[in-house]
């Protein structure tokens, strides 16, 4: 089969922002990675579709609330690959069914609902194992696609960055994907995470429990900025759509306001707070999950 996956290309970003403060900054587009199994759920799923086709499993489970970036990707991707998909949904069965859980059905993945107490012990071995019985045998990928595999798959971006560059950003929800720069730096320059969670005290240690299962070793060049959360996950304020809607029209790149759009207003407020030193070099990362998009159409029209 043809690969029917595209280079994620280094974009240089002009602005006069930028300019003032002499700062060089490149936007690693992995969002033109694939149409709908695009940005860092690739470099997630990559290496756990290996690892499920060396185990000979056939079905692939996972887990993910109804507009979830990671239940749109996970479904592509196992029709695309020829896998079977179950997605396990938090909460009741929506009487109108979002546009992501209807383009999960529309590729073949199975939809089962969770009660939000219940969905709360997913990652427990006990609810896994209670699944198999329920269900029969599957691949398990965990919410948000993030494990030692989603690691070793975003890696591959610190591989691909033909620059030189002093730090290198992305937007962070469960870790999976700064985990995986901090592994490809191996402690060399500097890697910050924003998060989209307010407040999330457990995120460091994830960081460093997932980039020393996989490296075997803790690195201390990372860090996680919990201040442009907006409210929290999924939460937007006027400012950050605003910024959005800037941003598109002075760059011609669409963002969105979980991950990267809070990650670019985050990056461009500590560059004007003077954060970065004149003459660094910053590379961020566009994780994709413009599908989410759907979920906000009110705040774009």
């Amino acid at each position: 089969m043809e690969n029917p996956f595209k280079e994620s290309p280094l974009q240089k970003l002009e602005d006069e922002l930028l300019t003032q403060k002499e700062i060089t900054l490149y936007f690693k587009r992995d969002d033109l990675i694939h149409e709908h199994v695009q940005g860092n759920k690739w470099r997630k799923l990559k290496y756990n579709l290996y690892e499920a086709r060396l185990n000979k499993q056939n079905t692939l489970l996972t887990f993910g609330g109804p507009y979830s970036n990671h239940i749109y990707a996970t479904a592509a991707a196992a029709k695309l690959f020829h896998f079977k998909a179950i997605g396990i949904i938090r909460g009741e069965e929506p009487v109108v069914k979002s546009e992501t859980l209807l383009f999960a059905e529309a590729q073949g993945m199975e939809l089962y609902y969770m009660d939000r107490e219940m969905y709360r012990q997913k990652d427990d071995p006990m609810n896994i194992e209670s699944l198999r019985v329920q269900i029969g045998d599957f691949y398990y990928i965990p919410e948000g696609g993030t494990n030692v595999y989603a690691v070793e798959g975003a890696e591959e971006i610190i591989e691909e960055l033909n620059v030189p560059f002093d730090y290198v950003c992305t937007p962070c929800g469960t870790g999976g994907t700064l985990a995986g720069l901090v592994a490809g730096l191996r402690g060399e320059k500097q890697a910050i995470g924003f998060s989209s969670l307010k407040g999330d005290d457990t995120l460091t240690a994830n960081v460093n429990a997932l980039v020393k299962a996989y490296t075997g070793v803790e690195f201390s060049n990372f860090s996680i900025n919990f201040d442009y959360h907006f409210g929290g996950y999924a939460k937007v304020k006027p400012e950050l759509i605003q910024f959005i809607k800037d941003f598109k029209q002075q760059h011609n790149i669409q963002l969105e306001p979980v991950y990267t759009g809070k990650m670019f207003y985050g990056l461009f407020d500590l560059i004007a707070k003077d954060y970065f030193t004149k003459g660094s070099s910053i590379v961020t990362l566009h994780t994709g999950g413009l599908q989410g998009l759907s979920g906000y159409k009110e705040h774009f029209i």
